[in-house]
């Protein structure tokens, strides 16, 4: 092992020393042990401090920067990326849109992927379907000023929501989809929320680096009888996105 004043690097864990660099580099920036002016130190402090080559620095660095944590400029050094993380927050009407409102200038959402298959056991038993009965799964991934924030896969009943991925396809957005479809309300029921390492869907999509966090939400929205309408899992960049849950009269089951 390799130490240094405030780090230890693992050389046997079997994790590429460049993502441990970054990862430490995350965590430390977030704490403000790093860059709290703004800019970090040069390659070679930061070589020093963990023991390491310029190069393993430089590519951690890089990975840093494709998250959107860092960012360089050529011949002036490498900079803390001073967005700020969004607050999501989970009600009992929760709405991507309505939710970032006046936090970001331009929100998107991209339909990655949709299919009409059977639903499995959970899928089944949380829209309160036989198992086995037809679903559609949508993929979606939401952007917010260009960044990605959230990939997630749901999934509906096909015979109740029947066309919901060209719907989404149209509108760009599930709560407009339902009420195409004749859905004009819904509200969460309920939201099971965890932390885990990115996996590599995440990394792509969300543009993430090896190690990255993500906060995972699993959700059920009904209609106004309690008939359950979305069975949804939802990756948030955990850099990006805080998970706000309210209580009184806005609070959902979690």
């Amino acid at each position: 092992m390799v130490r240094t004043k405030r780090t230890v690097i693992e050389r046997r864990s079997g994790v590429a020393l460049w993502r441990q660099i970054a990862d430490r580099m995350r965590r430390e920036i977030g704490e403000g042990v790093l860059g709290s002016d703004g800019r970090m130190p040069p390659e070679v402090v930061l070589a020093e401090r963990f023991g390491v080559n310029r190069h393993t620095v430089r590519t951690a660095i890089a990975a840093l920067v494709q998250e959107g944590v860092l960012r360089a400029e050529q011949g002036r050094g490498t900079f803390v990326e001073g967005r700020k993380r969004l607050a999501y927050p989970i009600r009992r009407r929760t709405r991507f849109s309505e939710g970032l409102a006046g936090q970001s200038r331009g929100l998107a959402a991209d339909l990655l992927d949709h299919a009409v298959e059977p639903a499995i056991a959970d899928i089944a038993k949380a829209l309160h379907l036989l198992p086995g009965a037809p679903v559609i799964r949508l993929e979606t991934l939401s952007h917010a000023d260009g960044r990605p924030v959230s990939r997630a896969r749901s999934w509906f009943d096909a015979e109740r929501f029947a066309g919901m991925a060209e719907a989404f396809g149209r509108t760009r957005s599930i709560t407009a989809s339902f009420r195409e479809l004749g859905l004009a309300d819904y509200l969460r029921h309920s939201t099971a929320v965890t932390a885990r390492h990115a996996e590599s869907g995440d990394l792509k999509d969300l543009r993430l680096s090896p190690g990255a966090i993500v906060l995972v939400t699993i959700a059920v929205n009904v209609d106004a009888q309690g008939q359950p309408v979305q069975y949804s899992e939802t990756r948030f960049a955990a850099d990006r996105i805080e998970l706000h849950i309210p209580g009184g009269d806005d609070a959902v089951s979690v």
